[in-house]
């Protein structure tokens, strides 16, 4: 990907394709909230720096991030893309792990850096755009409807660490 420069108000965010060393500081981002705190554990690094190196050695799959004119990591996302034999044999686009650091919420970034993967999503070929995010995440869900998603699905998941029964 070519980064991309946006500006919001007085601040400038450059887009680009996340390197090895923004790991720690997108672990941070991922535990940086009350359900995340539950889950990550940006302490360990180990487990997040595989994940990039399995997500960056993939093209099919994209992780970014927006870093501000300090090179402060601000958001980020992953874009991946998923092909499929439904909806005609579309290529799907999938966004995960959208998250906007404390200090930079409320001013347009993450809307800003969403729609960039959607528009991303359709220059790679993509017919869909689909993301999920968790009920308990009320604001969010609302941030997503006010940029044009629409909870048109109900997304089921197990996780395989916790329930082995499932087979």
């Amino acid at each position: 990907m070519r980064p991309a420069t946006v500006t919001l108000g007085d601040r400038t965010f450059t887009f680009r394709r996340a390197e090895e060393q923004d790991v720690a500081a997108l672990a941070a981002l991922l535990a940086d909230d009350a359900i995340g705190a539950g889950r990550e554990d940006a302490s360990d690094l180990a487990p997040y720096l595989r994940a990039f190196h399995a997500v960056d050695g993939d093209p099919r799959h994209l992780l970014v991030v927006a870093e501000d004119h300090h090179a402060a990591i601000a958001a980020t996302l992953q874009l991946s893309l998923l092909p499929g034999l439904s909806r005609r044999g579309a290529l799907r686009a999938q966004i995960e792990g959208v998250r906007v650091a404390a200090a930079f919420r409320g001013a347009a970034l993450g809307s800003t850096l969403v729609r960039w993967a959607v528009n991303e999503a359709r220059a790679r070929g993509a017919g869909l755009v689909q993301l999920t995010t968790d009920l308990r995440r009320d604001d969010a869900r609302r941030f997503y409807e006010r940029l044009g998603f629409v909870g048109s699905h109900l997304g089921m998941k197990v996780d395989l660490r916790a329930d082995p029964s499932v087979s």
